[in-house]
């Protein structure tokens, strides 16, 4: 079997799969969401911390906990590297550092997971687990219960409220992470993925000095971080690592669960605004970009270009030779279209387009299907745009899900959209405009100003993955990508809160002769449409100076 058709086949067995649980963990997600019955553990957490969770809550009440809580988060975070030195079961770590413990921290509440350190050296088994496999968890309920606000924006009328933020909180943990999680564990340990708390082993004499390895917890890390579209790896080789990622299977295995839980929002959404042909047209949407990344990703891959790459069959450089270059550009397509930004190949060493295709998918801003709960909400976001475009051009106040789409919703939409490029364009110039941060570029040229714009790129979209050329361990790179990735978080949390805060006082409006079909395969186009334009208009002048160029070389 030759390895463009290896590739085929596995890219047809994941759409199968995802195909397979789309309605049922769709539909059973929406009954999570909808329910007015807490179970007795959620009952614990509830008056443990004295949390009423059938209280509704206005936008700015909703928005208060998102923030108080992360707050916290970033705060415990911190302390407990800060604390690592002195802490039982950290294998004689040292404490991180004032400025790496701020970016990490940061990094793992924000869904982002961006390492700037090498997670074998540098963090114990207290900080994995008790920190960093918790943020894992709670990290993507968040972005979950942001996502469903915006649905019942769209489902409520007159009310203004968009249910409790703490009981979706613990019900997306509870009822849907934790469960599909430890299911994902099971099996990567019995694929071969590590899972005890030993500490570091020595495995020979080597020239030029020993080979040594961790033990850890690696296995139920692996599959929180790929199901909530975290990223961070145990090991600093990430999902390339054998004891993260051991075989073409588990290879496959996490592509799915990263995409599984964000394609299925969509059935959710269709299910809770009461129509499920509209979550199909969120869907056809996400699937359409994210298999033409995916097409465009193997081609460029698997042309032969040069004596070097025709000998290889292919670009192998920086490739897994137990994932092929088929099972590396599904890899890197999923983990760039999403926040998740884990790696089991170098994309540093993908061609000048490959690492395009890479950059050009976190800027769309991860929404095909994006990260847990945040690709739903951005492509909602898109879709608002999408209608106000197709009432200009009719001159018909634009309508979606029975919602007008007036000033204020639009100037939500539109900040929503300005936040990510204006950080990504600002901090990679000033980056480029400083003498002391361009020291960290590895490589001159078109290929090192890539490294510093996906930097950027990944810190304030939350995604996390590197070019890897980049020494990011520096103060200017962990202070400016930790305000990056905060805000880039934070910031569109607020504006689509907003906006489905004043959806959700709307009266819905009936359908009349002029209004807009967006369950049809024509909405579905101008969607993909609007996403592409808008983003290639925004990026279009930086990707040229980077990967455009050096592809073209």
């Amino acid at each position: 079997m030759g390895p463009v058709t290896a590739g085929v086949l596995q890219l047809l067995a994941l759409v199968g799969a995802l195909a397979l649980v789309h309605i049922p963990l769709g539909s059973s997600m929406a009954r999570v969401y909808s329910s007015k019955r807490h179970l007795r553990v959620e009952k614990w957490i509830y008056r443990g911390t004295g949390v009423d969770p059938d209280t509704e809550m206005t936008w700015t009440a909703y928005l208060r906990g998102v923030l108080a809580f992360s707050a916290a988060g970033v705060l415990f975070l911190y302390l407990l590297q800060r604390l690592q030195g002195v802490l039982p079961g950290s294998l004689h770590f040292a404490s991180v550092d004032p400025a790496q413990s701020f970016n990490t921290a940061v990094s793992f509440v924000t869904n982002t997971n961006w390492q700037s350190y090498y997670g074998e050296q540098t963090m114990g088994h207290v900080v994995q687990t008790a920190g960093l496999a918790v943020q894992n968890f709670v990290s993507a309920a968040v972005g979950m219960a942001v996502a469903i606000a915006l649905v019942r924006g769209f489902a409520r009328s007159g009310s203004g409220a968009l249910g409790n933020f703490w009981s979706d909180l613990v019900r997306g943990t509870v009822r849907i992470l934790l469960p599909l999680a430890a299911v994902a564990a099971v099996v990567l340990v019995a694929r071969g993925a590590l899972q005890n708390f030993s500490g570091i082993h020595g495995v020979g004499q080597f020239t030029g000095g020993s080979q040594q390895f961790n033990g850890g917890a690696v296995a139920s890390q692996e599959a929180i971080k790929e199901l909530g579209t975290n990223g961070g790896g145990y090991f600093n080789a990430n999902s390339a690592h054998p004891f993260e990622n051991p075989t073409p299977f588990t290879n496959l295995l996490e592509i799915f669960l990263i995409l599984v839980i964000p394609f299925s929002l969509t059935r959710t959404f269709g299910v809770m605004v009461g129509s499920v042909r509209q979550g199909y047209a969120v869907l056809a949407t996400m699937a359409t970009i994210w298999l033409g990344f995916v097409a465009l990703m193997m081609w460029t891959e698997f042309a032969h270009h040069g004596p070097a790459l025709q000998a290889a069959g292919a670009a192998m450089e920086g490739k897994e030779v137990r994932f092929g270059v088929g099972g590396s550009s599904i890899f890197a397509v999923s983990t760039t279209l999403t926040s998740t930004g884990a790696v089991d190949s170098f994309h540093s060493s993908f061609t000048g387009l490959g690492g395009g295709i890479t950059l050009l998918g976190m800027m769309l801003g991860e929404i095909a299907p994006g990260g847990v709960g945040s690709g739903l909400y951005g492509m909602l976001v898109m879709a608002v745009i999408a209608v106000f475009i197709a009432g200009l051009m009719v001159g018909r106040t634009p309508e979606y899900l029975g919602k007008k789409i007036g000033a204020r919703e639009m100037k939500l939409a539109a900040a929503y959209l300005l936040v990510t490029p204006a950080l990504v364009l600002v901090f990679t110039a000033a980056s480029m405009a400083l003498p002391t941060p361009g020291h960290s570029m590895l490589n001159p040229g078109a290929h090192g100003f890539s490294e510093v714009l996906y930097a950027f790129t990944s810190a304030s979209n939350n995604n996390g993955s590197a070019f890897a050329g980049l020494n990011a361990n520096t103060d200017w790179y962990n202070t400016t990508t930790g305000l990056a990735m905060l805000l880039g978080r934070f910031l569109p949390m607020v504006f689509v809160l907003a906006l489905a805060g004043s959806l959700a006082a709307q009266r819905p409006v009936p359908v009349s002769a002029g209004t807009l079909r967006t369950e049809k395969p024509l909405f579905t186009g101008l969607l993909v449409g609007a996403v592409l334009i808008i983003t290639g208009l925004t990026y279009f002048p930086a990707l040229a100076l980077g990967p455009l160029a050096e592809g073209l070389a």
